[in-house]
């Protein structure tokens, strides 16, 4: 959540960088005249407290000196009321401005660039050189090895689910295995969490209120299928406070992922790229404010040596403001190159959200004598299925064949 003391001190510079996310100018009006609001009758609150507790300190001098205290009584009297009456409204605005900045994105970092769309994003380098080949390779649903089973998938549940079925099966299996293993090599330590969350935790990472939309709920309960392992770890860590000692706290996780996609009609319609479910592997960290930019550029260089590992030549890009997800300060995402489709894609998206998912969910850490805010990260490592038929794509041979990477080799 925004820091509500930096929109009333700071707001012309505060709404500047959210129209970088395309927050509209109504939106803006309404944050300000609250905050401003607010801030005003707060001091005017203070003010008053202020006054209450001179006008009591009065008391005791008034009875040394014999004075009468029935006009002064009065006063206080007369005082408490303003006061009563000016909490509420306080309390009031406060509940008003928490509610609308609960809906309001993350403010973009200083370096996230200018721009509408995917296509105003800033590629940063490339690494690996796309395969050749000596034949025109097939998109990842034209190769007919029996590992998807589309109709399958459709038939049990619906569109956008896909069933994996023998050496896909196995190879979806090795991935996470793999995944898991050298992420913790790199110094992420493995976690494992519920696939269910409560609304509480989902409201913590930024996924509530505004996306509830795109979330499977249970029914009869206040309880989600998780969107994305981010929610789950993060919030292990939430209404707590961690010693310092402890910071960074680096994990990495497998879970299945669930999401209605429900922007996204007409969209990826064919293959595995845009799935209902899907598994992923995530890397989260939880560390102190001055080593969060470090800690980011570690989980972008441990995503993009996991996919050099496997022999995927990709991108690094940084994502501009109309591009940044919700609860991102910045991000990066790491793109490979699917022959098939001729076309870099999506595989792994690294954000650091700074201190926004730690103020909505309260993970703070002990510095000396003071509770502070911790910085959230997180970031997939990789998408499974979108991993998966990225090696279908670049290591298919001419009779439809896959061969396999040789890391994964010994996990098959």
């Amino acid at each position: 959540m925004l820091d509500i003391k930096l929109l009333q001190n700071d707001f012309d510079e505060v709404a500047i960088k959210l129209r970088k996310k395309k927050v509209d100018e109504e939106t803006l009006s309404e944050l300000k005249t609250i905050s401003l609001e607010l801030k005003d009758e707060r001091k005017i609150l203070e003010e008053l407290q202020a006054e209450q507790n001179a006008k009591s300190r009065l008391f005791g001098v008034y009875a040394k000196e014999g004075k009468d205290i029935g006009e002064l009584k009065a006063e206080l009297s007369q005082n408490k009321a303003k006061v009563v009456e000016l909490n509420s409204v306080v309390r009031e605005l406060e509940e008003k401005l928490t509610l609308i900045a609960s809906e309001i994105p993350n403010i973009p970092d200083e370096s996230v660039p200018e721009g509408k769309s995917e296509d105003d994003n800033v590629e940063l380098g490339l690494i690996l050189t796309p395969p050749s080949f000596s034949f025109t390779p097939k998109e990842h649903w034209d190769l007919d090895n029996g590992w998807l089973d589309f109709e399958r998938g459709v038939k049990i549940a619906k569109s956008r689910f896909t069933a994996l079925r023998g050496e896909g099966a196995k190879l979806s299996r090795a991935l996470i295995n793999y995944m898991l293993d050298f992420n913790t090599k790199h110094g992420f330590s493995e976690v494992s969490v519920p696939f269910i969350t409560n609304r509480k935790a989902l409201t913590g990472t930024g996924q509530l209120p505004k996306f509830e939309d795109d979330l499977f709920k249970i029914e009869g309960e206040e309880l989600f299928l998780i969107p994305t392992a981010e929610v789950p770890v993060t919030n292990l860590f939430s209404d707590e406070i961690i010693d310092a000692s402890e910071l960074p706290l680096k994990m990495t996780c497998y879970t299945e992922c669930f999401r209605k996609e429900a922007g996204s009609a007409g969209r990826d319609t064919r293959g595995m790229i845009r799935q209902h479910q899907f598994s992923k592997v995530e890397l989260v960290s939880i560390t102190k404010p001055q080593e969060s930019d470090e800690v980011f550029h570690q989980m972008v260089n441990c995503a993009s040596e996991l996919l050099a590992s496997l022999g995927l030549a990709h991108r690094k890009v940084l994502l501009c403001g109309g591009d940044l997800g919700f609860s991102a300060a910045k991000t990066i995402d790491l793109e490979v190159w699917f022959p098939g489709q001729n076309k870099y894609r999506e595989v792994s998206s690294i954000s650091n959200t700074l201190d926004f998912q730690a103020r909505r969910a309260k993970i703070r850490y002990k510095d000396g004598k003071k509770n502070r805010l911790v910085h959230t990260l997180n970031g997939s490592s990789l998408a499974v299925g979108r991993t998966l038929i990225a090696i279908m794509e670049n290591y298919q041979n001419k009779d439809g064949s896959i061969r396999i990477p040789e890391v994964l080799k010994a996990y098959m």
